[in-house]
C-alpha cells in the first residue's frame, strides 16, 4: 500500500506542475503585446541610388514622377554586375507592393526572377506612350515593357501585389532618363 500512495504523490505533483506551467505561460501570453497589424514600413530616400544608376546604367533609368504621397518607397538598389539591373520598389495606399525593376539581363529569364514565375498574356496596354504586355499567373502580376529604341537593351517590368490598375498607374508615372 505504501507504493501506490508514493506513485499517487508523484501523478499529483507532476499534474500540479503542469498546471502551474501552463497558467504561467498563459498570463505571461496575456500580458505580452501581440501586434495585429502590418509594421509601419520605413519611407525610403532614394534620390541618391537614382543619380548613381542613371549615371552607371547604359539604359535610361525608370522612376516615377507625380504620385502622390500616399505611394510609399521602401526599397531600392542598383547593381552593375554580372548586369546593370535597377530596382524600386512602393508600399501602395492600399497595402499592396510594387516595384520596377529594369535590367539588361536575358529578357525571359529576368520577367521570370522579378515576376516570380508570371508568363505572358496576348493583352497589351497603351500606357504613357509605351506598349505594356500583361504577365500573369506567378506571384506577382507584371506589366512588362520589352525592348524598345528609347530603353537600349533593357527590359522594364512593374509588377507586384497589386491590381493591374496599380500597375499601370506606376506605369504611366514612369519617367525614363
Amino acid at each position: 500500500m505504501a507504493g501506490t500512495n508514493r506513485k499517487q504523490k508523484t501523478i499529483r505533483g507532476m499534474v500540479l506542475s503542469l498546471s502551474v506551467s501552463v497558467l504561467a505561460a498563459g498570463v505571461i501570453y496575456l500580458f505580452t503585446p501581440h501586434e495585429d497589424k502590418d509594421p509601419d514600413l520605413p519611407r525610403v530616400d532614394y534620390r541618391v541610388e537614382l543619380l548613381t544608376a542613371r549615371r552607371a546604367a547604359t539604359y535610361p533609368v525608370a522612376a516615377p514622377e507625380g504620385l502622390p504621397e500616399s505611394w510609399k518607397p521602401t526599397s531600392v538598389r542598383f547593381r552593375g554586375e554580372p548586369h546593370k539591373t535597377w530596382h524600386l520598389g512602393f508600399h501602395a495606399p492600399d497595402g499592396e507592393y510594387v516595384e520596377i525593376a529594369q535590367s539588361t539581363q536575358r529578357r525571359t529569364k529576368f520577367i521570370n526572377e522579378t515576376s516570380l514565375g508570371s508568363t505572358g498574356t496576348k493583352t497589351t496596354e497603351e500606357i504613357g506612350g509605351r506598349t505594356w504586355t500583361r504577365y500573369t499567373g506567378g506571384r506577382y502580376d507584371a506589366l512588362v515593357l520589352e525592348e524598345t529604341a528609347d530603353t537600349k537593351g533593357s527590359t522594364t517590368v512593374v509588377a507586384g501585389t497589386g491590381s493591374f490598375e496599380q500597375l499601370a498607374q506606376m506605369a504611366g508615372a514612369l519617367k525614363m532618363s
